[in-house]
């Protein structure tokens, strides 16, 4: 089994992101994660665009699997997102990366594109190390 099979396995418990919204992961790496949400009439609001809350979750899932990979368990304490422009694809991509990985606390930047690579939106999210244990052990962390 790879190491993103593993994780998402593991993530398969995250089920409102993966489950009720339909959000896959797509890659990962050290402090990096990929995932995607095939968007669906479900995502979109009275209006047609796809809703804030959907927009949001994608990139939430991307920063709560890139920091807690080969980290202690890790939850989010503030975000912040700017929606840029509406989707006109119909896949969102939310791509996560860390600005600073310290010992109690990180920072990561998410960018939101849709397939057609429009710059959907932009979060920053702060996470807090909760605990001393790892949702994945570091030692199965081999990233090339």
């Amino acid at each position: 089994m790879t190491l993103l099979e593993k994780i998402k396995e593991i993530y398969k418990q995250d089920r409102f992101a993966t489950k009720v919204t339909g959000v896959e992961l797509v890659d990962v790496g050290k402090n990096y994660a990929k995932t995607k949400m095939v968007i669906s009439p479900d995502h979109r609001n009275v209006v047609g665009q796809v809703m804030g809350g959907a927009i949001f979750t994608v990139a939430d899932f991307a920063f709560a699997v890139a920091s807690n990979i080969g980290a202690p368990e890790t939850i989010s304490t503030d975000s912040h997102i700017v929606f840029m422009n509406a989707a006109k694809g119909d896949t969102l991509y939310a791509e996560a990366e860390c600005l600073k990985a310290g010992r109690r606390t990180c920072t990561f930047c998410i960018h939101v594109k849709d397939n057609l690579g429009i710059n959907v939106a932009q979060m920053t999210m702060m996470g807090l190390r909760v605990s001393d244990n790892y949702i994945i052990d570091p030692a199965e962390c081999q990233f090339n």
